[in-house]
């Protein structure tokens, strides 16, 4: 039996299935986040000849990515079909006339990436670990795909995410926000996986709305459903419905509703393999 707040990835895949036509015109703060991970970059000294896009959904930071290393060959992941579609449909013509060789779409999974070790110089994942259900064995496969010296840098949500949300629908004892990894937490998983110098920051932006029924739209539109094994299955009423909007009025601030949301940022690096005075590689061996 699965954990309540596990996530159930056949709905998590299905949610982001049926979002491709309409995450475009929804996902603002993504965009924004993307952006603001790019301006990262210019701190980091790397000029890498892959790069794997993880859970790149319709191919937003293809372009940046493709601009600031025109000479890297992008490969774009993600584990719905649909989003694939439309990244790829995101290629300018032109490229897609002469096979857009740096280009590459792979349908899979970040906690079993369909790519072999050591073949990428850079992992860039924008918001998808947190639809992780085993984040620890994405960090590790990240890390195994990465050639020594490589980079991973990513965004993913922390607790405070959506906390009026959680607030406003407790009660009924089911989940009905996905719960979120703590920062300290993804910076431990990432040093368990066996990275180096992991640096991790946190800020919060907040989005406002007239009403819940419009954030709730929107959370739809870009396929952030509630997966969680412990949710409600069916669908929740209109009482229920009207009892989640009146509790979140008392977060009302000049006549909008805020949704708070915790953005961790994480960048670390693959070592590079310890060597003896002789010049052979330094295996650790850990007892049991």
């Amino acid at each position: 039996m699965s954990e309540p707040a596990a996530l159930d990835q056949r709905q998590m895949r299905r949610s982001f299935e049926r979002a491709a036509s309409t995450y475009d015109r929804a996902a603002v703060l993504q965009r924004e986040i993307g952006a603001r991970a790019l301006e990262r970059l210019d701190l980091v000294q790397l000029d890498p000849g892959a790069i794997v896009d993880a859970g790149c959904g319709t191919g937003f930071a293809a372009r940046a990515l493709h601009k600031r290393y025109p000479r890297a060959t992008l490969i774009e992941l993600d584990i719905a079909p649909a989003m694939l579609y439309a990244a790829r449909a995101r290629r300018p013509r032109w490229k897609k006339w002469l096979g857009g060789t740096r280009e590459v779409f792979v349908c899979g999974d970040n906690a079993q990436l369909p790519i072999r070790s050591g073949a990428v110089d850079m992992v860039w994942s924008n918001l998808a670990f947190q639809w992780a259900h085993d984040l620890p064995a994405v960090f590790a496969e990240c890390r195994r795909i990465l050639r020594p010296g490589g980079l991973l840098t990513f965004t993913t949500c922390g607790p405070d995410t959506l906390q009026e949300l959680r607030t406003a629908s407790a009660g009924d004892g089911r989940i009905h926000v996905h719960r979120f990894i703590d920062m300290h937490d993804v910076g431990d998983m990432m040093l368990g996986a066996g990275f180096a110098d992991p640096v991790m920051d946190m800020e919060y932006l907040t989005l406002t709305y007239t009403d819940v029924r419009t954030l709730m739209r929107e959370l739809k539109a870009m396929g952030a459903h509630n997966v969680a094994a412990g949710r409600n299955h069916a669908l929740t009423g209109k009482r229920a419905l009207e009892d989640i909007a009146q509790r979140y009025e008392a977060f009302r601030r000049d006549a909008r509703l805020p949704a708070t949301f915790e953005v961790v940022y994480g960048q670390a690096w693959k070592p590079w393999p310890r060597l003896s005075p002789g010049g052979r590689p330094v295996i650790d061996i850990k007892s049991r």
